[in-house]
């Protein structure tokens, strides 16, 4: 299966920082990397820190409105202020649950694939807005959701869209990795924004 990465052009788009000095990184194994983040497996095997270099991401994570329920992640702790990444941003340590992959041919797998065709479908259709493409994408995408799109995860993309209208970041659930699955197969939405 070809990662949402390539599917879209983002492979070569990774956070190319290394991991910071930190005693509570010292020793951790990193798990996974995207474009404004690291992940560090914690020794229990259910929770990773997470490097974020991205406010969106903070603000995602540790706002008091932040989406919380079923499709979002949980975290733990806001560990602060870590250093600062090579772009100039504060490098924020967050503690949340652990999430992995999506495996192909499960439920999970189906409604991510619908949920990224669709909207990559929306964002070609408003490409002529040039920055704003991705927000009129995912207002477009709520108005006519795919149709295996209902019930808990239709209502997480509602919270997620009142949450990129408050905060004024952009949506992306084409990466890989912004759509990661609990070990018992519910689709997340890990790490679904970004600043423009």
């Amino acid at each position: 299966m070809v990662s949402a990465r390539e599917r879209f052009g983002r492979a070569d788009m990774l956070f190319a920082d290394p991991v910071p000095p930190h005693p509570m990184l010292d020793g951790l194994i990193e798990i996974g990397r995207g474009e404004y983040s690291i992940v560090l497996a914690k020794c229990d095997g259910e929770r990773v820190l997470k490097v974020v270099s991205s406010p969106a991401d903070h603000f995602y994570y540790t706002a008091d409105d932040r989406p919380t329920g079923l499709h979002f992640p949980i975290v733990f702790a806001d560990h602060g202020v870590i250093g600062r990444a090579s772009t100039g941003n504060l490098l924020h340590l967050i503690e949340m649950e652990r999430l992995y992959p999506i495996r192909p041919e499960t439920p999970a797998a189906c409604a991510a694939a619908a949920l990224t065709d669709a909207y990559w479908a929306s964002c070609r259709q408003w490409a002529n807005l040039g920055a704003d493409m991705g927000r009129m994408a995912f207002f477009s995408l709520l108005q006519s959701p795919p149709p295996d799109i209902s019930g808990s995860l239709l209502d997480a993309l509602l919270a997620l869209a009142a949450f990129v209208e408050a905060y004024q970041v952009l949506p992306d659930i084409l990466s890989e990795g912004n759509l990661l699955v609990r070990a018992d197969g519910t689709l997340v939405f890990s790490d679904p924004v970004f600043l423009g």
